[in-house]
């Protein structure tokens, strides 16, 4: 079996130049001031920063660390040291007790279950770098990935809520190689990932599947549309485990559909 980084090899070179285009051209026709955007310390958000700063330049990037008491102190040092190598402005702001406010504002907040509080955290931050953007002029560029947003391992109007996904055409698999051909320490391209919405949760765990294993199931189910019964042979996975990421794929299409409108006409209305 040949292994994600063999199926999913890009151009490093011709990938990155297209992100930088259309970062540039996004700014130009958006008549905007730069980029704002979350730093985690995951990934993700370093290759996209990085790229934001090839971009448009480093005094028009502006990252926002907004740990909780969820965070990992590791995820924090390494958002840190990112914006310090690459000599962007930063903040920090612990979003803990804005959080706990709304999640106890609610006179339901007892039957919430656990994905209902953590989801509070990333739309939070979600109304944070919007509150910057406004203020700067400047647009909200999103960290998610092909992987996330096929599946729906994202939040709605939280993560989800950005101007643009810069590496929302790249499978995680990709994002690392890319990451490799950035320069982005090791340390950080191959930690384990994790939203932080709980203590101890990760996305592999979470998914029930490795990313690599994930990202090999999305290609064949979705790109190359391979039956489910094949395509997890072909990935070497049981047939169980395939059908639920298809569900979830279902699932989650409200995500990346617009929001649904009924079917008036326009004549009708005006009656």
């Amino acid at each position: 079996m040949m292994s994600a980084v063999e199926v999913l090899k890009i151009n490093v070179n011709e990938t990155k130049a297209i992100i930088l285009e259309f970062l540039r051209k996004l700014i130009e026709e958006s008549g905007a001031d730069g980029y704002v955007l979350g730093l985690s310390g995951g990934v993700d958000s370093s290759v996209v920063v990085k790229l934001c700063v090839e971009a448009v330049g480093r005094k028009k990037v502006l990252g926002l660390l907004m740990p909780s008491d969820t965070t990992p102190q590791e995820d924090v040092l390494d958002a840190e040291r990112i914006a310090s190598i690459l000599g962007i402005e930063y903040e920090i702001m612990d979003i803990t007790r804005i959080s706990d406010s709304l999640a106890n504002i609610c006179k339901h907040g007892s039957q919430a279950s656990v994905l209902a509080k953590g989801n509070i955290k990333p739309r939070v931050r979600m109304t944070i770098l919007y509150y910057h953007a406004n203020i700067l002029n400047r647009l909200v560029a999103g960290t998610g990935n092909r992987s996330e947003l096929l599946i729906g391992y994202y939040t709605k109007y939280g993560d989800g809520g950005v101007d643009c996904l810069p590496i929302g055409n790249l499978y995680k698999t990709q994002v690392r190689q890319l990451a490799e051909h950035l320069g982005i320490p090791s340390s950080i391209v191959w930690k384990t990932p994790t939203a932080g919405l709980w203590k101890g949760q990760t996305d592999e765990d979470e998914i029930g599947l490795k990313y690599e294993q994930l990202d090999l199931l999305l290609y064949y189910l979705c790109d190359l549309g391979i039956d489910v019964e094949t395509a997890s042979k072909l990935v070497n996975i049981q047939t169980e485990l395939a059908k639920k990421i298809l569900m979830m794929i279902k699932r989650s299409e409200h995500k990346r559909l617009p929001i649904p409108i009924p079917p008036i006409p326009v004549t009708l209305a005006r009656k």
